[in-house]
């Protein structure tokens, strides 16, 4: 049966391949832009100014809710800070809102959030053993999560999903970024390089989303990543064995704060140590479950 989804973020990495998925399948994508539209298959909407065409979310079955500014693409000033927190939060609030108060409203609301969420943990950790951590990143996932509880009171189910790094070989992600890189031979290893990376092929991602739309058990956060947590030093040394390249440099993390600021700490931290638990618990199968099978995949299967 042809299912109505409305999808924020449609054209970034995830959406993109979201909306190819969905129309597959056979479902109608209704894609929210940021400019007048008179296209059926268009939502115009105006997080900035709070405005949004309700009247065209009416009768959905779901949404899928990715907008939000990159963490990674400009230092961080204050100015970049409130930008980025605007619009994940405000953002979500005025989807969320706005959904709340149809008077058809969706079935689900499936939210962006990341696993910047969690404080660090040396122990493998699912969504239930996760505790918020603190700084920036981790506080703005808190408030970005809090801002779709005007859904959830409506009797909306949401899904916060919890989004690690999304390999991907084109398009803004962090493989698509050092694959210049790899293939010259000049991969390198950042910062310490024992720090955890928490990841997801960009497919398995797509069919996460798809499944968790489908399964009416799922609600809450959601961790949807790989069940294999590597360090950075794997990372690099995995993508280099892929590409038949070397790899032999390390831009330590001093070198990395000059460069991006603020950001770095970022990656110089890394990921707590997490469980896809949820997902697994409610039979979702991971297609490339570790490291080089979703490297493989997506650098010469796509």
């Amino acid at each position: 049966m042809q299912r109505k989804i409305a999808i924020s973020g449609a054209s970034g990495l995830i959406g993109t391949r979201l909306t190819e998925a969905l129309r597959k399948r056979g479902d109608a994508v209704f894609r929210l832009v940021r400019r007048r539209t008179d296209d059926p298959s268009e939502v115009s909407w105006d997080p900035g100014a709070g405005e949004i065409d309700a009247a065209r979310l009416e009768g959905l079955d779901a949404v899928v809710h990715l907008a939000g500014k990159p963490l990674d693409e400009e230092r961080w000033t204050p100015e970049i800070k409130q930008a980025i927190v605007a619009s994940r939060v405000e953002g979500t609030t005025l989807v969320s809102r706005t959904l709340a108060g149809l008077e058809a409203p969706p079935r689900v609301l499936v939210s962006a959030s990341a696993t910047d969420y969690y404080d660090d943990s040396d122990v493998p950790i699912g969504e239930r053993e996760g505790r918020p951590g603190k700084g920036f990143v981790s506080e703005m996932c808190q408030a970005w999560e809090a801002a779709t509880e005007p859904a959830r009171r409506a009797g909306i189910r949401v899904v916060q999903i919890r989004i690690p790094s999304v390999l991907a070989a084109s398009g803004h992600s962090l493989l698509g970024a050092l694959l210049p890189l790899f293939r010259r031979g000049l991969g390198p290893v950042l910062a310490s390089g024992r720090q955890r990376m928490c990841f997801v092929a960009l497919d398995d991602m797509v069919r996460a989303i798809q499944h968790i739309l489908e399964c009416d058990g799922l609600s809450g956060p959601v961790n949807v990543l790989a069940p294999e947590v590597v360090t950075n030093r794997h990372f690099a040394r995995t993508l280099g064995r892929v590409l038949h390249r070397p790899v032999f440099l390390r831009i330590p993390a001093s070198v990395l704060r000059l460069a991006m600021g603020e950001v770095a700490g970022a990656i110089a931290g890394g990921d707590a140590w997490l469980r896809p638990d949820k997902l697994l618990a409610s039979g979702f199968h991971f297609v490339y479950p570790d490291l080089a099978s979703a490297v493989r995949h997506e650098l010469f299967e796509v």
